[in-house]
């Protein structure tokens, strides 16, 4: 299955290819970097850059900063991934920024993970959060 992420949320987005990846589909994901997070744009930005501060240089937490890596961490997050059955199940997930030439067909979008479905105005996409992650 190929799922378009834009202007879908993402958390409803991952958690819609998490529940399906678990269920035995291959799930492909296009346009990551299109994806938005829902929020005032100051109170995102603000939760990202915490977590950046967290803990210490060679430990971590790391963030990623390409939108398809912060994707891909999300719907990880969903998972239980440090088991086997989580770790078969992220393996049936590609993220793409983007569309690859082999993927040019018809991508579906989740019609209830649409941003128009939240009823706030409010948001920012993947793309700006990971450009101002990668400044600091």
């Amino acid at each position: 299955m190929i799922i378009d992420a834009t202007d879908g949320v993402l958390g409803r987005i991952a958690a819609f290819a998490a529940h399906q990846a678990k269920r035995g589909e291959k799930i492909e994901i296009v346009n990551c970097e299109k994806a938005v997070i829902t929020g005032s744009r100051e109170d995102v930005l603000s939760r990202y850059f915490r977590k950046m501060k967290m803990g210490v240089s060679r430990k971590g937490p790391f963030l990623k900063t390409r939108p398809e890596m912060l994707f891909k961490k999300t719907i990880r997050g969903m998972l239980p991934y440090k088991q086997d059955k989580g770790k078969a199940v992220l393996e049936r997930i590609t993220c793409y920024q983007g569309i690859p030439a082999e993927l040019k067909g018809k991508p579906e979008s989740v019609k209830e993970a649409h941003v128009s479905k939240t009823g706030s105005l409010k948001y920012i996409t993947i793309q700006e959060v990971c450009s101002r992650l990668k400044e600091r």
